[in-house]
């Protein structure tokens, strides 16, 4: 069976420095910083390049969102890190970073009839009155993925890259396998 190919959409990364910061102190060194306590309790710091938001948490954890590679996550991350660290020179230069969630969407190449797919492929939730797609988990890899009637997948909590790719590819298997695509 040919690959499928996936595009990645977002990436959730996340990273805790063993240490808590002080918002306001480190605020000023990230430039453009969004802080307003009573409306949430981080800092939100958007960056242009790579185009992503870091939320920085006192307890001093980080939530990186909207990159496009594993890769950008990182840098993004260590760049906040980095800037903080001018403010904050007690701030670890050694902190680990876990990969939370990878979203990614790709296209089977035909039309499902998502009412048979719910009928008969385990593992699913339709309710097309609450939600225009249907619901499939896999426990290997333990994905998430969302199918729509157009062919169109978003396959939602992977860890990898890799992950993502096998859960729309064994998807796509299983689909042919019950004559559903």
């Amino acid at each position: 069976m040919t690959t499928v190919e996936i595009k990645v959409e977002n990436i959730v990364a996340s990273a805790a420095l063993g240490k808590s910061l002080d918002l306001p102190q480190v605020a000023p060194a990230l430039e453009g910083v969004e802080y307003n306590s009573e409306q949430f309790p981080g800092l939100v710091y958007k960056l242009k390049e790579p185009k992503t938001a870091a939320l920085i948490f006192g307890s001093g954890k980080l939530v990186c969102t909207g990159a496009k590679s594993i890769e950008d996550s990182k840098k993004a991350i260590h760049i906040a890190v980095d800037k903080m660290r001018a403010l904050d020179t007690e701030i670890p230069h050694e902190f680990e970073i876990k990969i939370q969630n990878i979203v990614a969407s790709a296209n089977l190449g035909k039309t499902l009839n998502l009412e048979s797919v719910a009928l008969d492929l385990e593992n699913t939730e339709y309710e097309p009155e609450q939600f225009p797609g249907l619901v499939y988990r896999l426990d290997d890899p333990k994905v998430v993925l969302l199918l729509f009637g157009s062919g169109k997948v978003v396959c939602t909590g992977a860890k990898s890259f890799e992950d993502a790719q096998l859960g729309v590819e064994k998807t796509k298997e299983r689909l042919a396998e019950l004559d559903l695509i």
